[in-house]
């Protein structure tokens, strides 16, 4: 059965970066690439120092081109089927039906965005639907923006949607959830509220261009920037007994640590930022944590 010092589950920047640091400590790495990637969808990657505007493809490509030249380090197009504790690590049990061992165990499998239930939707995600401000608010500044969301969600992303907007429309497709004290601060920042029922999304090529209303009516948009909530990709850190946050991400501690021994995760799987730039660094981070633990384990 092969063994290595740490298999890494996704190849996006997490992932990659993780296994770029490790390679370079000279750690034995597999990096298990299932080809899901949260940003499928979208044209560019933004905020990324040095980076701006590349598309996601373009990035885990020329990633993957620096990961390989370390001769320690494997890059698989597999996913992983499940993983177990073991005496001296994990157990990884892989699609194809191969199991390898390794002594820590790195999850970058990032999360899925939960899409709004509206039809047509998948048609604009990622070119003019959205799910981050950070990421794609610059592309859609000064445009009318449609905001999607209920409750307390809803009105902090409206909010936050006012650094590059100041034509915001918060549809509820229903009952909205929120209090009068909510209505009310929306309004003082020019925000109107529409809690009808959303019957469409209309638009042509990914372009959006309004909202049609169960009565017919259809309120002009160009963007959407919605948020229904998201979960974590691969189900692994559940299985393997980690801890999640109230917005469905694992808790994790210092340097992408768990509260399972030897496992890390980093990313958007994890606590912090939900940005390519930030998904790296943690990579980094954690990669450098593994090391070090490694390094005390084998020192005599």
């Amino acid at each position: 059965m092969p063994s290595y010092d740490v298999v890494v589950v996704g190849a996006g920047p997490a992932g990659l970066s993780a296994a770029l640091v490790l390679g370079r400590c000279r750690r034995t790495v597999l990096v298990c690439d299932s080809g899901e990637y949260r940003n499928a969808c979208s044209r560019e990657i933004h905020a990324y120092l040095g980076r701006d505007a590349t598309p996601p493809d373009r990035l885990r490509a020329d990633g993957r081109r620096e990961v390989v030249r370390y001769p320690s380090v494997r890059l698989e197009e597999v996913a992983v089927r499940t993983a177990t504790a073991a005496a001296s690590g994990f157990e990884v049990e892989l699609a194809d039906g191969r199991t390898v061992t390794c002594r820590k165990l790195l999850l970058a499998t990032g999360v899925v965005d939960e899409l709004p239930p509206l039809p047509r939707l998948e048609e604009f995600y990622g070119r003019s639907a959205f799910h981050c401000p950070y990421c794609d608010g610059w592309e859609q500044r000064d445009r009318p923006i449609a905001v999607y969301g209920r409750g307390h969600d809803g009105l902090g992303l409206a909010l936050e949607l006012t650094v590059w907007s100041r034509d915001l429309v918060l549809f509820t497709d229903g009952p909205s959830g929120l209090d009068d004290a909510a209505r009310d601060r929306l309004r003082r920042n020019g925000i109107a509220v529409e809690d009808r029922r959303i019957a469409a999304v209309c638009g042509e090529d990914g372009q959006l261009t309004g909202l049609e209303l169960a009565d017919g009516e259809i309120v002009a948009r160009t963007a959407m920037f919605f948020i229904t909530g998201q979960r974590e990709r691969s189900g692994l850190a559940a299985k393997l007994g980690c801890r999640f946050n109230a917005e469905g991400t694992v808790e994790t501690g210092d340097n992408e640590s768990t509260d399972v021994p030897g496992l890390f995760v980093a990313g958007d799987a994890s606590r912090r930022a939900q940005l390519a730039v930030v998904a790296a660094a943690e990579g980094a981070q954690a990669a450098a944590a593994i090391n070090t633990a490694l390094l005390r384990e084998d020192l005599r």
